[in-house]
C-alpha cells in the first residue's frame, strides 16, 4: 500500500509542478493562425486555426510599437497591445507583448493579468512600480514589493497579482511588456468593481470599501 501511495503522490506532484502549466498550452503543430469566425459552432480554449496552407507572413507580423497611441484622458496613459487578436499567428504560442506610455505624475491603475506573468522593460522615464502578495498570517493585509525603475531596468509582475506603474518623473515614460500568454487579460481595480455591468448593489460596495452610500455614489461618477 505504501509504495502505491508514494507513486500516486509523485504523479500528482509532477502534474502540478510541470513547467507546462506556467504558460499557455503547448502547440500540437508548427503553426495555428487564429481565424475569427462568428459563425463557428465549435468553441475552444483559444482560437480556431485556419488552414495552414492559407497562412501568410502577415499573420505573424505587427507594425506600430515604435509610436504611442492616443492617451486615455482620465488616466494619462496610452497602451498598445499585441496579442492573438492583433497578431493571429500568436495563437497557441503562449506569448504576447505591449507598449505603454505614461504621462508625468500619471498612474497606470491597479490591475491584474489573470492568465500571465508580465515582464516590463523601461525605455524612457522614471517609474515607481510594485505588486502585492497576500499575507499568509492575515488575509486582510498584503506585502508590497516595489522599485524605482529607470531606462534599461527590468521588473516582473507575477501571474495574477495586483500591480501598478506610476510615473514619478517630469517627462513621459515608455515601457514594453512581455507576457507568457497569447491573451493575458486585464482587470483594472477598482474601476472593474465600481463600474461593473450590471452594477453591484450599493450596500455591497459600501460594506466592501467601508464607505457610506453618498461616497459610493461619488465613486460611481468618477469611474463610470
Amino acid at each position: 500500500m505504501s509504495i502505491w501511495w508514494f507513486i500516486t503522490t509523485l504523479a500528482i506532484t509532477s502534474f502540478f509542478s510541470s513547467p507546462a502549466y506556467a504558460f499557455d498550452n503547448n502547440p500540437l503543430q508548427d503553426i495555428c493562425v487564429a481565424v475569427n469566425d462568428s459563425e463557428a459552432s465549435v468553441f475552444v480554449n483559444g482560437k480556431i486555426c485556419k488552414d495552414p496552407k492559407l497562412a501568410t507572413a502577415n499573420d505573424f507580423y505587427f507594425s506600430g510599437l515604435n509610436v504611442s497611441r492616443d492617451v486615455y484622458p482620465k488616466f494619462g496613459i496610452a497602451v498598445t497591445i499585441v496579442g492573438v487578436n492583433e497578431m493571429p499567428g500568436l495563437n497557441t504560442l503562449g506569448i504576447s507583448t505591449s507598449r505603454a506610455d505614461i504621462e508625468p505624475q500619471s498612474l497606470f491603475p491597479f490591475h491584474t493579468h489573470p492568465r500571465a506573468t508580465e515582464l516590463v522593460i523601461v525605455m524612457e522615464g522614471t517609474l515607481y512600480v510594485g505588486f502585492f502578495v497576500s499575507d499568509a498570517t492575515n488575509f486582510f493585509k498584503s506585502r508590497l514589493f516595489s522599485k524605482i525603475l529607470n531606462p534599461g531596468d527590468v521588473f516582473v509582475f507575477p501571474k495574477g497579482l495586483i500591480h501598478f506603474l506610476y510615473n514619478v518623473g517630469r517627462k513621459k515614460a515608455t515601457l514594453f511588456g512581455s507576457y507568457n500568454s497569447q491573451n493575458p487579460g486585464l482587470i483594472t481595480i477598482p474601476s472593474s468593481i465600481i463600474a461593473s455591468n450590471p452594477p453591484i448593489m450599493d450596500d455591497i460596495l459600501s460594506k466592501g470599501f467601508q464607505l457610506n452610500k453618498t461616497e459610493i455614489v461619488e465613486l460611481r461618477k468618477k469611474f463610470s
